[in-house]
This record gives C-alpha cells, structure tokens and sequence, in this order.
C-alpha cells in the first residue's frame, strides 16, 4: 500500500476516536498527546469541543495555543475546514485553518451556534501572547467569531479589552499592526445612531494614518470609515486635500463618507461633480448619510453622466436613505456578482428601524435573496426583522435557512446573556 493512502487511511481510523477520549487528553500533562487531542477536536469542528479546548488557548506550547485556536474557530465555521498536518511523514493536500482566511470571508462564513463569552475572553487574552503568529491567529479568530458572540457581553469585554487592542495598532510589525487595524474596524463598527468609539481606541488609529506603510496607511482609514471616529475627520480631510485623486484619494473620501459628519460636506459635494467615479460614489453616499437631499438634487445633471453600475447602484442607497425609493433596486443587483458586496452593504445598513420594508422581498423567488435578505436583516439588530427571518429559518433552500438560523441567532442574542 502506498504510504500515501496509509497516512489517509490513518486519518481516517484517527476520526474514530470517541470525543469523550479526545476531551480527556486535553489534560494530559503529555505534549504529544494535548496536541493529538487538539488536532483531532480540530478536524471534527465539534460545537461541544469548545468549552473544553478553552485552557488549551493559553498552553505553555505554542503550537497547541495555535491549534487550539483553530480548533474553536473550526467549531463555528458553517462550512468546516480540515488542517494541513503530517501524518506517517506524508503532508495531506488540504487546507490549514487560518483565522485570517475566516476573518477575510466575513461574518457570514459563521454558523448558527451562538459564541460563548469565555472564549472570546480567552482570544483576547492572547492576543499580546509572546509568540507574535499565535497573537495574529488569535486576534483574527477573535474578529471572525465577534459576530456571533452575545452583543451586549461582547460590547463589555470590548470596553475592557480597550487598551490592548490599541496598544497592537503600534505593534512593532505592519502586519501586526493591519491585523489590528482591520479587527477594531470590525468589532468597533458602529451604526450613526449608537455612541462615539473610544478615544483610548479611535486615537491610534488616527495617528496610524501617517504611518511607514502603506497598507497600515490604508487599514487605518478604513477602519475611521467603519468606526465612524469623529475625532479622524479632520486629518482624513487634510490627507485628501493633499492627494485629492487616486487610490488613496478614494480611500480616505471613502472613509470620510461612511463617518457622515458635516465638516466634510464641501468635499463630498465637490466630488459629486468632478470626482472619478469611486469618488462619485463615495460622495453620494456620504451626502445621503447627511441626509441632503438637495445636494443630491443639485448634483443631478453631473451624476446622470456617470452611467456606472456603482453609482446608479449607490443613487438607489441615496434614496433608500431618504426614504425615496431605491430599496428594490439594490436587491435586484445582489444576485450579480460584481455589485453583490455593494448591494448588501447597502442593505445591512438601511436594515436597522427598515425590517418591514425588507419582508416583500424575503418571499422573492430568487434563493440568493432570501438568503442575503436574512443575513442583512441577522446583523440589524431589529427585533422587529424576527418574524420575518423565523419565517426564512422554514425555507425549503439549506443555504436561506441556514443565513435565517444564523440570524435567529444573532437577533436573539440581543440584549441576552448565552446559556
């Protein structure tokens, strides 16, 4: 037999092992055999491996900590992934479990089960961890379960945890630093009607604008964008007097525009007649998010000249938001792959106080709208959008009810504590 096929068929009989024998070999005082038990809760994804493999977050062994954290990511994953390993001195073509590969496919990459708020207590307790790559994987899982964590407990731990997540925006490495940039600028979004960000937060970030690199530059001003830091919109607004066009331009417009605060209405209003077309964009969005309708008004004959799909796709956001239509629109474009991301940006932010605008197209023949229609309505935090996901949850396409389970989840984690 080829040693191939026996390190497969090793694998296999490994599988077999009872889950009550992999949990008690977490406390093994052996190296090999912790890290065995890990591996192995790891490749099973197991929701009832997660409180048990919570010590194992902070082993003395650095590739336990990482496996560890793989395993209790795997565990939430609504598709599992295996790890790389060797086994029988053979390397298995699969894919490894890297918490920045999950943090990357968004917050719909998670199932339905809720997070507990003793691992995410665990992840950010590692985060400074001596060993820089278990601090990374720990700090994109943290940002990849954040989503399906209780958001009250999570909105506590995130005040407390405060210092050590700003501390990492200054961490000696760029790619410690954009780690951090792009969690906060996850963990920390905040809508326009809920409380400023933290200053002992928000502050770094701000400074992180003039930094070395450029995709820290970059991060940073993505995450002012999410975060909606008021205290960034005068450097954001001096960085883009500076550059004005271009990449970076876009980027920091961009960021400008999802803040919505008025200092920076003459440059929004500027880029809806003379800007490219992302700055086009950017700047109608954040002229709705002012609620100026007649800015808007006034830009008409410019914007009619733009024939993009983007920025007929953010008009339609413009008049969502101002309660002027545009809403079918936008759920039109989310089954064609190059505006889908737009799209349901858009929705997941005119979602909040809109639920019942959203429950005409929950019943749309398209399972691709179902199913986004759930995952937007999963994140508004609207109680009053729980009707019409329950409703999703009995869709006879797994992939709408799987979006309304995860957002039954979501919505009825709010304002409860987990079991």
């Amino acid at each position: 037999m080829p040693l191939a096929v026996r390190a497969l068929a090793l694998v296999a009989a490994l599988a077999q092992v009872p889950l009550e024998t992999a949990v008690a070999d977490l406390k093994s005082p052996d190296r090999e055999t912790r890290l065995r038990a890990v591996r192995l809760l790891k490749e099973t994804g197991r929701p009832e491996s997660v409180r048990p493999l919570l010590p194992l977050i902070g082993d003395a062994d650095d590739e336990i900590q990482y496996e560890a954290i793989g395993a209790e990511l795997n565990a939430f994953l609504a598709e599992k992934i295996v790890s790389k390993r060797r086994v029988g001195g053979v390397f298995e073509v699969r894919n490894r479990v890297v918490a920045e590969g999950a943090f990357s496919a968004g917050p719909f990459a998670l199932g339905a089960d809720q997070v507990p708020l003793e691992l995410m207590s665990a992840l950010s307790s590692t985060v400074p961890d001596g060993n820089a790559y278990v601090g990374l994987e720990a700090l994109y899982a943290f940002g990849a379960l954040a989503p399906n964590a209780a958001p009250r407990e999570l909105r506590d731990l995130l005040m407390s945890a405060a210092p050590e997540f700003a501390a990492f925006v200054g961490a000696s490495e760029p790619v410690q630093r954009v780690a951090a940039l792009r969690v906060i600028g996850r963990v920390y979004a905040r809508q326009l009607s809920e409380p400023p960000t933290p200053a002992v937060v928000g502050d770094p970030i701000v400074t992180a604008l003039n930094d070395q690199d450029r995709l820290v530059r970059s991060a940073a001003s993505a995450a002012l964008g999410t975060i909606r830091y008021e205290r960034g919109v005068q450097a954001l607004l001096e960085l883009f007097q500076h550059y004005r066009r271009g990449v970076i331009a876009e980027e920091l417009l961009d960021a400008l525009a999802r803040i919505g605060h008025s200092a920076a209405k003459p440059v929004l209003v500027a880029a809806l007649e003379n800007g490219s077309t992302a700055l086009k964009r950017a700047a109608i969005e954040g002229v709705a998010r002012l609620s100026d309708g007649a800015a808007l008004a006034a830009a008409e004959e410019s914007l009619n000249r733009d024939r993009t799909d983007s920025v007929r796709l953010a008009r339609a956001f413009a008049a969502a938001w101002l309660g002027r239509g545009g809403l079918d629109e936008i759920v039109a474009a989310l089954p064609r792959t190059a505006l889908r991301d737009q799209a349901l940006g858009y929705l997941i932010e005119l979602a909040p106080g809109r639920a019942a605008a959203f429950g005409r197209h929950a019943q749309n023949p398209d399972a691709v709208i179902r199913r986004d229609i759930a995952d937007a309505l999963g994140v508004s935090r609207d109680q009053a959008a729980r009707p019409i996901v329950d409703a999703l949850a009995r869709d006879p396409d797994p992939r709408v009810s799987q979006a309304a389970a995860r957002a039954v989840t979501r919505l009825g984690a709010v304002g409860r504590r987990p079991s």
